[in-house]
């Protein structure tokens, strides 16, 4: 997974009012914020929603104990290497959960027993007969070897962890302490259910938990570290316009293909060639002829709407900004570098047409912008939808949520008022996974928040220093406006050249890496 693609998917959980891991998203995109998916699914098994029925309690001393694995002349014993076997295989299935069966895989069955179906080795980049237990073993292995390197070179710089660290542990561990205790169990016996291996304990999974977040935060600290001028921005631009740049234009869309008809039995009759060519011939001369229209002083729009006005097969659209989609018959018209604003065409795409219009070709320089939020979310019912007094209910969470904020808001009012103490309060109150950066969002692009949180941000009055509250459908949000930054197209190609760097880092924390697995402690990662 690449750098930039790593970190737009902890905002997009962090800009969803985050809970847990699997908490709906605020945000339809999060730009860079690097957080790996693993440590997400790992975290995650602390708020399973259910205990498996039968309890794995057994000492497995041995088995556990027993060295499986050597990387670079450090050992990792059979639980240490469960953790991030069964890490890898949870992540996997929390990421392709609608195309697993498409993968071949079947979660109720042993991975040992399945293999990897081209169609996954094509994706995966890996080779097609594997079984699925040695590709999730060396996914794991491999994010070891990784996080040794990480931490290995952290040492010898002196890199400092930041606080948030220790914070995003505490919370980990709190949870799973409250939920061994509502389960009955021990810790290390609701980590074995959870994880369904009886080799996992509570000592290992708080361990390897640590250095996973002790990894993520410095790398967190290189990919921020990560700066580009305005001429090598301007460069990377100018060799690759294409993924950057938008256009504006407006098109009819003509469908030329013949509809299927029904015989007197109720039976469906495909439609003859010579049915489906005069469609075609039909969808061709309408759109030759609306093209002559409005190269004759005609709208477009109403030449279209007018048209489709009693088919369904024709429609008008208007776009002020669409990006490039590479082999798209009117994409690639729109994008060539011929473009000139007023050129118009027919254009054909098998049976449908398109009479299109090209308006302009701009980068987008809309500044984004960086704000802090606090998220109050309402406290979860004791009522199901249906059930009488839910409404009632609802509106008694729902107001006092919105009293918090206003007592938390008022509070900071209260104090310094500064953007440091709102961070630091954002540390201790929000509910959002943005706490642990004291609530920061950086380079927010307009639309990608949800309607409230976005208008407030980019209302043209909006200053540095602004405060507020804002609702939306996932609570109540404490805003703290920090300022405008780079123009949108800017945010693009620096994370693009980002993404780049930060994979070629990651490769070299273990390239070269010396992995080697013990046959008898391999015996015991399950």
């Amino acid at each position: 997974m690449s750098a930039s693609r790593e970190k737009q998917n902890r905002q997009e959980q962090a800009g969803s009012g985050y809970v847990s891991p699997k908490t709906a998203r605020e945000a339809e995109q999060r730009k860079a914020e690097n957080r790996s998916n693993v440590l997400y699914a790992v975290i995650g098994v602390v708020f399973a929603a259910a205990v498996v029925v039968s309890v794995i309690w057994n000492s497995n001393i041995i088995s556990r104990s027993a060295t499986a694995v050597t990387i670079d002349g450090e050992n990792y014993n059979a639980a240490e290497v469960t953790f991030y076997y069964q890490s890898a295989y949870r992540n996997f299935v929390s990421n392709w959960s609608y195309f697993v069966s498409y993968l071949g895989l079947d979660t109720s069955a042993s991975l040992e027993s399945q293999t990897v179906n081209d169609s996954a080795a094509s994706m995966l980049g890996v080779d097609a007969g594997i079984t699925w237990k040695e590709y999730f073993l060396t996914t794991g292995i491999n994010q070891m070897a990784t996080i040794q390197g990480a931490l290995k070179a952290a040492q010898a710089e002196g890199f400092v962890y930041p606080a948030s660290v220790q914070a995003q542990y505490d919370a980990a561990t709190e949870s799973l302490a409250a939920a061994a205790k509502a389960s009955n169990l021990s810790e290390t016996q609701y980590l074995q259910n959870s994880f369904g291996s009886s080799v996992i304990t509570a000592k290992v999974y708080k361990a390897q938990l640590l250095r996973m977040l002790q990894y993520e935060a410095y790398a967190n600290a290189y990919q921020d570290s990560l700066t580009y001028s305005a001429s090598e921005l301007e460069s990377a631009y100018a060799e690759d316009p294409n993924s950057y740049d938008k256009v504006a234009y407006e098109a009819v869309t003509i469908v030329g293909t013949a509809d299927s008809t029904t015989d007197a039995d109720g039976n469906t009759v495909d439609p003859t060639e010579e049915e489906s060519a005069a469609a075609q011939e039909a969808a061709k001369a309408a759109a030759d002829q609306l093209l002559a229209d409005y190269r004759a002083g005609g709208d477009l729009e109403t030449l279209g709407n007018t048209l489709g006005a009693d088919n369904s097969k024709i429609n008008y659209v208007s776009n002020d900004g669409i990006s490039y989609s590479s082999g798209s018959t009117l994409s690639e018209w729109l994008f060539d570098s011929a473009r000139r604003s007023g050129d118009s065409a027919v254009l054909e795409n098998g049976s449908t047409y398109y009479v299109a219009v090209f308006h302009d070709r701009f980068r987008d320089e809309t500044k984004t912008i960086d704000v802090r939020h606090i998220l109050i979310q309402p406290e979860a019912g004791t009522l199901s939808e249906g059930d009488e007094g839910y409404e009632a209910e609802q509106e008694q969470l729902q107001s006092a949520a919105k009293a918090k904020a206003e007592e938390l808001y008022a509070q900071w009012q209260a104090g310094e008022a500064t953007e440091e103490s709102f961070a630091a309060l954002a540390m201790e109150e929000s509910a959002d996974g943005s706490r642990y950066d004291g609530g920061l969002y950086t380079q927010v692009y307009q639309g990608q928040m949800v309607t409230e949180f976005n208008d407030w941000c980019f209302d043209p009055a909006r200053k540095s220093g602004d405060a507020g509250i804002v609702e939306t459908t996932y609570g109540y949000h404490i805003m703290y406006f920090v300022g405008d930054d780079l123009p949108y197209w800017q945010v693009q190609v620096s994370d693009t050249l980002k993404s780049d760097a930060y994979s070629q880092w990651l490769e070299s924390l273990s390239d070269g890496a010396s992995i080697q697995r013990h046959d008898f402690g391999m015996r015991f990662v399950a």
